[in-house]
């Protein structure tokens, strides 16, 4: 009986030290922005809208180099927007993000 009670408490101690790393499973999407010649495009504000995030839509603003990071998404499928200052809006397919595998993705 005594041993039984240790290797349940075994398993649960296990168990709640496991969970950290289970909710810290996140995942992120990162890409270059380019225009039609291959340029990169600095200054464009990058979207990510899904159901899976609390706040719904998540933006980041490419860097001198066109690139971008969106981190910490929740897995799910998200919708990906990129707009220039003064420009038209442009949207990308839809993206799918599941923990620890990075998603890169492009305006189509």
């Amino acid at each position: 009986m005594l041993r039984r009670i240790a290797v349940s408490f075994a398993l649960t101690l296990v168990c709640v030290a496991a969970l950290p790393a289970i909710a810290g499973a996140q995942s992120t999407i990162a890409g270059v922005v380019k225009d039609a010649s291959g340029a990169v495009l600095p200054g464009v504000t990058v979207e990510a809208k899904s159901d899976a995030l609390i706040e719904k839509t998540r933006a980041v603003v490419t860097n001198g180099q066109g690139q971008y990071t969106i981190v910490d998404l929740r897995p799910g499928v998200y919708g990906l927007s990129f707009t220039l200052p003064a420009s038209a809006r442009s949207r990308g397919t839809g993206s799918s993000c599941q923990p620890t595998s990075p998603r890169r993705s492009a305006p189509s």
